[in-house]
C-alpha cells in the first residue's frame, strides 16, 4: 500500500502557526528566494508595516542585522510574516484548513488567515505590538522537561509571588516559565540541581507573565482601533484551549491579553485531535509545534498526519519545503494542488 493510498482520505487539515523561540537568523529567506508568490505575500506585508517593516526585511535578508533575531520586536513580526504568507500560500494552491491554530504571536497569524483582521489591519497590531515591546521590562522564558505541577513543587513560593509563573504548557511534561531576567537564573540553577532538564527558550521578553500586564493594556488600544470579525475558519485558541467563539473575535481584549495570558498548547492540540483525525501542517520554521503534536495518541497511532514545511535551523529550507509539498499531495490523495 503506498502512502497516497494510505492517506488519501478527506481528513481534514489544521494548520499550527508557531511564535516566539521558533525563530533563527534567516528563517525561510532560501524559500523567499526562490518562491515567487512567497516573496509577494510576505513584501506586502512588511510594506504595510511602513519604515519599520522595511528595517525589518533588511534585518532578515542583510548579514549586518540591527537588531538580534531573538528580540520579540524582530522575531514576532518575522513569524508572523513566514507563518501566515506560508498558510496563504497553501490555500492558494489549494489547500483548504478546516481549523488553525496558533501559538502566542502565532495566534494573531492564525486570527489573519481566518478573517478576523484584514492585513492592514494585521501590520498595524504588529507595528503596535513591536512599540510596546520596546519598552518592556527585561525577562524571558525557561522550558522545564517535567509536569507544571512537578515544576512548581520544586520551586520556593516566594518566586511564584515575584512574577514567576507558568507561561505555557506545551506537552504534559513540557512547561515554559516566565518571568523577570532577574529571576530566572536562580530558578534555572535550582530546577537543575533538582535533576530537572532545563532550556533557555529564545526571548528577550517575559511574554505570558504578568510582567507584561501593563504592555497588554497599551497594546490592547491598538487592537480597539481595528474592526475584527468572526473568523471564517475556525480558530482553536491556545489561549483558552477552545474554538474562538464570535464574541471573544471581535473583543479586542481577547487578542491584547493574549501577550501576558498563559499559553495553553497542549489543551488545544489534546481537545482538537480528541475530536477527530487531522492532517496537521505547521507553517512556521522548524518543529515547535509538531514535535509535542507527535506525543498525542493519535499522531502516534498513524490517525493523524503530522507535515512540517520548514526546517529546523541546520535543515535545508526549500528540500522541506519541495519534500512537504509532496508529502501533503500524497497525504491529500491529489486533492490539492499544492
Amino acid at each position: 500500500m503506498t502512502d497516497a493510498d494510505r492517506f488519501g482520505d478527506e481528513r481534514p487539515v489544521a494548520l499550527l502557526l508557531p511564535g516566539q523561540g521558533a525563530q533563527y537568523a534567516r528563517m525561510a529567506v532560501p524559500l523567499y528566494e526562490r518562491e515567487p508568490d512567497f516573496r509577494v505575500i510576505v513584501d506586502e506585508f512588511l510594506e504595510l508595516m511602513g519604515e519599520e517593516g522595511r528595517r525589518i526585511r533588511a534585518d532578515w535578508l542583510g548579514p549586518d542585522p540591527l537588531l538580534p533575531i531573538d528580540a520579540g520586536r524582530r522575531a514576532q513580526p518575522l513569524l508572523f510574516a513566514v507563518g501566515y504568507a506560508v498558510g496563504l500560500l497553501l490555500q492558494q494552491r489549494g489547500l483548504r484548513p478546516a481549523v488553525l491554530l496558533g501559538h502566542s504571536v502565532g495566534e494573531l497569524a492564525a486570527a489573519t488567515l481566518a478573517g478576523v483582521f484584514d492585513l492592514p489591519g494585521a501590520a498595524r497590531i504588529m507595528l503596535a505590538r513591536c512599540r510596546v515591546l520596546e519598552t518592556a521590562p527585561a525577562g524571558g522564558l525557561l522550558a522545564v522537561a517535567a509536569t507544571p505541577e512537578h515544576v512548581e513543587s520544586r520551586l520556593d513560593p516566594d518566586l511564584m509571588e515575584r512574577g514567576l509563573v507558568v507561561g505555557a504548557v506545551n506537552a504534559p511534561a513540557q512547561t515554559v516559565l516566565a518571568g523577570p531576567e532577574t529571576l530566572l537564573g536562580t530558578v534555572d540553577l535550582a530546577l537543575r540541581d533538582a535533576g530537572l532538564v532545563t532550556r533557555r527558550v529564545r526571548a528577550h521578553e517575559p511574554f505570558h507573565s504578568p510582567v507584561l500586564d501593563e504592555a497588554a493594556l497599551v497594546f490592547e488600544e491598538a487592537v480597539a482601533a481595528e474592526s475584527p470579525a468572526p473568523p471564517r475558519i475556525t480558530v482553536r485558541s491556545a489561549r483558552t484551549g477552545l474554538p474562538v467563539r464570535a464574541e471573544e473575535a471581535v473583543d479586542p481584549a481577547f487578542w491584547a491579553r493574549q501577550m501576558a495570558e498563559p499559553v495553553m498548547y497542549w489543551q488545544a492540540l489534546a481537545g482538537l485531535l480528541d475530536d477527530g483525525e487531522y492532517v496537521l501542517v505547521e507553517t512556521g520554521p522548524g518543529n515547535s509545534l509538531s514535535a509535542p503534536a507527535r506525543r498525542h495518541r493519535s499522531v502516534r497511532s498513524g490517525a493523524t498526519e503530522v507535515v512540517c514545511m520548514l526546517p529546523t535551523e541546520r535543515g535545508d529550507c526549500w528540500a522541506t519545503w519541495t519534500a512537504a509539498l509532496r508529502r501533503l499531495e500524497a497525504v491529500r490523495g491529489g486533492g490539492a494542488r499544492v
